[in-house]
């Protein structure tokens, strides 16, 4: 399979990715999933995600439509469009899948999937994490990442205006 047909087969709709986790499911896999903006993808991100995907078989990703974004982060932002960001984002060989949301939390997209392991990072607590409580009664696991210190977005975005 061509590279850019590999790395966008990696993005599903949720009925699509419903039914890939019953599959990946089936063969016994761990399926673990965060979610974010990932608006300027940085070191950071990519530690964080790779730390996080060592935490089962699969790791799916949710991520924030432009309009979600639009509405959390102001009319700024985002700076890169989802298509650009999840293409971006699918091209990390440990991410398997990525599925787009447009709620203001990924609470649907949690209650669909029933991951095994949520993931989130370590400036949370596991009370304030979207969908610990259905993960958790799934019998599943809510685990914080911790950050990589000096990676921000947002300190990158101030950079740049900066200059």
């Amino acid at each position: 399979m061509p590279n850019l047909l590999s790395i966008k087969s990696k993005i599903y709709t949720l009925s699509e990715l419903i039914e890939q986790s019953k599959i990946w499911r089936s063969k016994g896999d761990k399926i673990v999933f965060t979610n974010g903006c990932f608006d300027l993808v940085h070191r950071g991100h990519v530690e964080v995600l790779a730390n996080t995907a060592d935490l089962g078989d699969r790791l799916i990703i949710g991520l924030n439509s432009d309009n979600s974004i639009h509405k959390l982060k102001g009319e700024k932002r985002p700076i890169i469009d989802e298509n650009s960001r999840a293409i971006l984002l699918a091209s990390l060989q440990f991410i398997d899948a990525i599925v787009l949301f447009s709620e203001a939390t990924p609470y649907r997209l949690i209650e669909a999937i029933l991951p095994d392991i949520l993931a989130k990072g370590g400036d949370y607590k596991v009370e304030e994490i979207t969908g610990h409580e259905l993960v958790l009664r799934n019998g599943g696991e809510v685990i914080l990442v911790p950050f990589i210190d000096g990676f921000s977005t947002t300190n990158i975005i101030n950079k740049i205006k900066q200059d």
